[in-house]
C-alpha cells in the first residue's frame, strides 16, 4: 500500500487548524501570546500518539503523566511572564538511547530493557532548561547499530507514508513521530546517517551538526569517533530552534544559528557544489530527477551550481569507516560486559556486526583513522570553491521492511550499503550535514536533499534550507493519518 500525499489547510488560528502540525516557531508565538496553552499541545500530541503509535510503533515509552504535569507548570510560568524561549511548553521526543532521569532508556535493546538512568544526558538537560516537554522515548534500531529501525525486541518502526516500508534508521521512531505530528521535534543520533536517512525517507528535516558541537555525554555510544547528536523537525527553522537549545560553544568567528535571522541570512549569491564523484554514483533515476529539480529551485534563489571534483573520496572512505565503526562498537560492548557474555540477547544483525568487530586488526583500524586526513583534504579543496555541497541524502526512497537487497540504477547492493553511502563522508570528517525534503517519487514516497558544509557552518546550511522550505512548501505535506 502506498499513501497519497496531501497539503493541509493553512493555519490561521488554533481553533481551525490541526495543532499537531503547527511549526515550533508558530506554536511558540501562540504560546507566548497566550492564544494557546501547553496543555492543549500536549493533549493533542498524546491523542495523536494514541491514534497512530499502535500502527507505526514510533514510541517505546510514552511519558503521558509527566508531560501533562510539565505542561501545567509551563502554562503557569508563561501566564506569569516567565517565558523561557521558543521551546517553552512545546512537546518533543528523544531517541531512546539518550539518557533521561527516572525514565527508562533501552537503546532499543533487550540488554537495557529495564535501565532507568539516575541523571539526564546533556541534551535532555538542555531541552528541559529551555522548557521543552518530554512526551516519550522513540524506537530505534537496536543499540543504534543499523539503518532500518526493524527492531527485534520492540518491533519494527513503520514508515508513515507507506507502512510496509522502513522509516530508515537508526532514528526511525523520531522521524516517524515528527512526520505524523506525534511530536513537534525530536533529537536523534547519527553515526553513519542515522538522523539524515530517516529524515529523508520520512519527509522531514534532520541535521547532523559539526562533530563535537552537541555534547554526547549520557548517550549510549555506538562509535565514539563518529557519533553525533542532532535535531529532527518539520522545518529548517524548527531544526534551528532545537539546535540553539542543545548546541555547545562555536569557535570564535563562527556564526551561531538564530532562527529569527534565517530569512535574512541568505546572501543574494551563494555557491553550491555539485559533486562529480561518489555522491551521484548509483542513484535511483527518480531521486536524481528530484535533485535536478531542487537544483533548479536553488538557482532561482540565487545559487550558482558549481561542479566540484572529489576523486579520492571513495578511496579514503572505504573500508576506513567500516573498520573504525566495527572496532569501536565492539570495544564499547566488550567494555560494558555485554559482548560476548550476552551475545544471545542481541538481534542477529547487530550480533554479527559485533562479531565482525573482533576481527578488525589494529593496523587496519589505525590506517582507517589516518585516511580521515585524505577525506578532510578532499572536502577542503571543494569548500575553497563553494559554500556547501549538494547531494542526495539517500540514493533511493524507502525500501520494504525485510528487504535485504535493492537494485539502484541497475546495480544490486544491500539496502544498508545503499542508505549509508551518501552519509558516511560527513560522519568521517565531522562536517555538518542536513537532510531536507525535496519532493516525492511517483509512488508518493519522500526523497531528501543533503547539504554538507564546512565545519561550524550550521547557520549557512540552515539559511539555505529555510529559503528552500519557503520556496517549495514541502514541510507542509504530511502523510494521511488513518
Amino acid at each position: 500500500m502506498t499513501s497519497t500525499v496531501r497539503r493541509p489547510a493553512k493555519y490561521s488560528s488554533p481553533a481551525d487548524s490541526d495543532p499537531c502540525f503547527l511549526t515550533i516557531a508558530g506554536a511558540a508565538s501562540l504560546l507566548r501570546r497566550k492564544q494557546l496553552s501547553p496543555v492543549d499541545l500536549v493533549d493533542a500530541a498524546l491523542a495523536r500518539i494514541a491514534q497512530l503509535n499502535p500502527a507505526l510503533n514510533a514510541f517505546i515509552t510514552v511519558t503521558a503523566d509527566r508531560a501533562r504535569r510539565e505542561a501545567r507548570a509551563a502554562e503557569r510560568e508563561i501566564a506569569r511572564g516567565r517565558w523561557k524561549g521558543p521551546l517553552h511548553g512545546v512537546p518533543i521526543s528523544l531517541k531512546d538511547n539518550i539518557w533521561t532521569r527516572s525514565v527508562r532508556t533501552t537503546a532499543g535493546s533487550k540488554i537495557l530493557a529495564n535501565f532507568v538512568p539516575k541523571e539526564d544526558s546533556f541534551v535532555a538537560a538542555q531541552l528541559a532548561r529551555a522548557g521543552a516537554i518530554l512526551l516519550g522515548k522513540t524506537n530505534l534500531h537496536e543499540f543504534a547499530y543499523g539503518i532500518t529501525s526493524n527492531n527485534p525486541h520492540f518491533g519494527p518502526v513503520r514508515n508513515p507514508w507507506d507502512r510496509a516500508r522502513i522509516p530508515g534508521g537508526s532514528s526511525g521512531g523520531s522521524a516517524a513521530a515528527v512526520a505524523t505530528g506525534m511530536c513537534f521535534g525530536s533529537i536523534g543520533t547519527d553515526t553513519g546517517g542515522s538522523i539524515r536517512v530517516p529524515s529523508s525517507l520520512c519527509g522531514v528535516v534532520g541535521l547532523k551538526p559539526t562533530f563535537g558541537l552537541v555534547r554526547v555525554e549520557g548517550i549510549v555510544p555506538l562509535c565514539f569517533s563518529l557519533d553525533h547528536a542532532g535535531p529532527i523537525a518539520r522545518t529548517a527553522a524548527d531544526v534551528c530552534i532545537l539546535l540553539e537549545a542543545i548546541a555547545g560553544e562555536y569557535p570564535k568567528g563562527a556564526a551561531r544559528p538564530d532562527y529569527r535571522k534565517l530569512p535574512r541570512a541568505l546572501p543574494k549569491k551563494f555557491r553550491l557544489g555539485w559533486p562529480e564523484h561518489y555522491f551521484f554514483e548509483r542513484v535511483d533515476p527518480e531521486v536524481r530527477r528530484l535533485l535536478d529539480e531542487a537544483a533548479r529551485v536553488l538557482r532561482s534563489l540565487g545559487a550558482q551550481i558549481v561542479r566540484v571534483p572529489l576523486p579520492r573520496l571513495a578511496g579514503a572512505l572505504l573500508p576506513a569507516t567500516n573498520d573504525i565503526a566495527l572496532a569501536e562498537a565492539t570495544a564499547y560492548h566488550q567494555s560494558q560486559g555485554y559482548f560476548p557474555a550476552r551475545a544471545s540477547e542481541y538481534g542477529e544483525d547487530v550480533r554479527k556486526r559485533l562479531e565482525a568487530g573482533t576481527k578488525v586488526a589494529a593496523v587496519d583500524y589505525l590506517r582507517g583513522r589516518e585516511r580521515k586526513r585524505e577525506a578532510l583534504e578532499e572536502f577542503a579543496n571543494a569548500f575553497a570553491r563553494v559554500d556547501a555541497i549538494l547531494a542526495p541524502a539517500t540514493p533511493i526512497a524507502a525500501p520494504a521492511i525485510g528487504l535485504d537487497e535493492v537494485v539502484v540504477d541497475g546495480a544490486a547492493e544491500t539496502a544498508r550499503s545503499a542508505l549509508v553511502r551518501m552519509n558516511r563522508p560527513a560522519n568521517f570528517t565531522g562536517h555538518p550535514a542536513l537532510s531536507i525534503p525535496c519532493g516525492f517519487t511517483r509512488e508518493g514516497l519522500p526523497a531528501g536533499m543533503q547539504l554538507i558544509g564546512p565545519h561550524w557552518s550550521e547557520a549557512r546550511l540552515l539559511a539555505i534550507a529555510a529559503a528552500y522550505d519557503s520556496a517549495t512548501n514541502w514541510p507542509y505535506r504530511h502523510p494521511l493519518l488513518s
